[in-house]
């Protein structure tokens, strides 16, 4: 029995010592944010907003490190690679897992401890103005008698197209897709009659649907946009698809429950704060808050969806 216990003990001691030890007063000191973009854009614009007004709420600073490279794959395997000891957190969105399913990456959102979905900027449907097709209906009855003649702008192997694609799966379609590099360029290209249809932002688009030029069909958000009330969710017009680039805060496998509770509360107050959700809305994107459980199970859906349309996607 004496010898029992000595090895029951000394497995505990290894256990102990091989897993993070978080301390009771957690965060300590600052917890890096590794932001897998360059400065500037949408993600790294949103991001510096959560880590500019967190303090109050975390109680440390959170200092930001931008890593860019390869689709943001190049920071988020850093990330990866941290000590999953709470100090450490990065960001994802739909790309992750458009790369990992298409191959362009060994990188999971399962490598990863999701801990808050926490903005997301809903995508439209967008048609010319002068298209023989007003509503979503009558797109979808045109699609259908004209299968692959709707060409469709899109990023090629991006989450537009990812957003194309669930389009055409959810309602039975079939586009001819041609590839741009920025939301910009096809939504200049469709405002110039070059394409069909497009999937734009309010951002990129709206200037040109409020002069007429173009059409928003439907929004892939839960419900319908403040800024374009007139124009329905997918939801409404049959489907639960769900397109909106959505960034979340993820922190290394294995980081203990206490930190990942701790940020997630901390986050979910944030989400909460007038003057941070008003920030957010003036870069563009409406505050979303998930929490673990919720931004898991989002996850888990959409990359079944993902990987039911990587033939589709594969460049």
């Amino acid at each position: 029995m004496n010898l029992r216990s000595g090895l029951a003990a000394l497995v505990a001691a290894v256990s102990l010592f091989s897993s993070p030890v978080l301390a009771a007063d957690y965060p300590e000191r600052p917890v890096e944010f590794i932001v897998p973009w360059a400065p500037g854009g949408g993600s790294d614009t949103l991001m510096r907003l959560i880590a500019n007004d967190i303090k109050p709420y975390l109680g440390v600073d959170m200092p930001i490190i931008n890593m860019p490279g390869v689709g943001g794959t190049v920071g988020l395997r850093e990330a990866s690679r941290r000590a999953a000891d709470g100090y450490t957190i990065s960001q994802v969105h739909e790309g992750l897992l458009v790369a990992s399913q298409i191959g362009l990456t060994e990188l999971k959102w399962t490598d990863f401890e999701p801990i808050a979905l926490m903005t997301s900027s809903p995508q439209y449907l967008v048609v010319n103005g002068k298209a023989p097709y007003k509503t979503f209906e009558e797109f979808v009855t045109y699609a259908k008698a004209h299968p692959g003649e709707i060409t469709m702008g899109v990023t090629l192997g991006g989450v537009p197209h990812l957003h194309a694609a669930m389009i055409e799966q959810a309602f039975g379609l079939k586009f001819s897709y041609v590839g741009y590099e920025g939301t910009g360029q096809r939504i200049r290209a469709l405002v110039g009659a070059n394409l069909d249809a497009a999937i734009g932002d309010i951002s990129s688009s709206k200037q040109f649907v409020d002069n007429g030029d173009l059409i928003f069909l439907a929004v892939g958000s839960t419900k319908r946009v403040k800024e374009a009330p007139d124009v329905p969710t997918f939801a409404e017009l049959g489907s639960d698809i769900e397109l909106s680039v959505t960034r979340g805060i993820v922190m290394p496998k294995d980081t203990p429950q206490e930190a990942r509770d701790k940020m997630e509360a901390a986050l979910k107050a944030l989400a909460a704060d007038e003057t941070y959700i008003k920030q957010t809305n003036n870069a563009g994107a409406e505050v979303d808050f998930r929490g673990q459980v919720d931004y898991n199970k989002y996850l888990s859906k959409l990359d079944k969806t993902v990987s039911e349309l990587a033939e589709v996607l594969a460049p």
